[in-house]
């Protein structure tokens, strides 16, 4: 046990996990730290500390009152969005992951393989025909235009597909129909109970790149009141690369911006993460 060579992978493996530690905190501590610095004092005191005159409540104040309080409309915008994305998208991929499953049915594999392939493709090359399909639509400047096309991941159907597969015995499915048990209620009774930390990693993960989002909201949106935080705070930073004459620069309302902009985040991973803890020990109490 104390062979030299059993310890050299724990150390080596700690110095790689404090290492990603602090390249994922460094960037959230500049943010604190800028967010309490008024514009003047981000470019004369030091990024990495606090400067001699703090006034994060009064750089808050100014983010929530600032052009009629628009803040608080792109972030009520921002949670509606990110929230009914969220639930469509996990909700197809519960139907789609137990479809693929657990039916048997003619082009089965070609449509998974169809899914895998969608899987690869990048976003940004599916801009221009998602807005050309929102706009044959008719839903271009409207909520609808950035909720339907995030409810549609093919990464989430694949992720269900397989934690279905391998964590739902096909015998309690039979089980349940010997019953008189329908999919429905198979789906609502048996399924989800049993794949919950899958639904919720899935809800996680579509709730936080739809809030990231920035290029599908560029595209489809036009009026300010219903744009997205990350859409939001961008209008402000153009505002201060390229001020007009006589306009505010708006450095310290943006960094501000960006840190309350991760507070829902924290809370939803924080009210999540019992029940991703337990799907990621899952497979080892199996």
């Amino acid at each position: 046990m104390n062979n030299p060579a059993f310890k050299r992978p724990s150390v080596i493996a700690a110095i790689l996990f404090a290492g990603f530690g602090i390249y994922i905190l460094v960037p959230i501590y500049w943010l604190v730290v800028n967010a309490t610095k008024s514009t003047s004092d981000l470019y004369s005191t030091f990024g990495f500390w606090f400067s001699g005159e703090p006034q994060l409540w009064q750089n808050i104040v100014e983010v929530f009152t600032h052009d009629d309080g628009i803040f608080g409309r792109w972030m009520l915008n921002t949670v509606g969005y990110s929230l009914a994305a969220a639930v469509g998208a996990t909700l197809l991929a519960v139907l789609a992951g137990y479809a693929f499953a657990k039916w048997r049915f003619r082009g089965r594999d070609g449509l998974f393989w169809l899914v895998l392939v969608a899987i690869m493709v990048p976003g940004a090359a599916l801009a221009v025909p998602t807005y050309q399909l929102v706009a044959a639509m008719g839903l271009v400047d409207s909520p609808l235009a950035v909720i339907l096309p995030s409810m549609v991941s093919p990464f989430a159907m694949y992720m269900l597909t397989v934690y279905i597969s391998s964590a739902v015995p096909d015998e309690i499915i039979d089980a349940a129909r010997v019953d008189g048990a329908r999919e429905p209620r198979i789906i609502r009774s048996v399924v989800l109970p049993i794949i919950g930390p899958g639904v919720a990693t899935v809800f996680l993960l579509t709730f936080v790149g739809t809030w990231n989002n920035y290029l599908l909201p560029l595209l489809v949106l036009q009026s300010p009141e219903l744009m997205p935080i990350t859409l939001g705070l961008t209008s402000w930073n153009r505002v201060s690369l390229f001020p007009s004459t006589g306009a505010e620069v708006l450095y310290s309302l943006v960094v501000t911006g960006s840190l309350l902009s991760i507070i829902p985040l924290i809370i939803v991973f924080i009210f999540l993460q019992r029940y991703l803890r337990s799907g990621l020990t899952l497979g080892a109490v199996k």
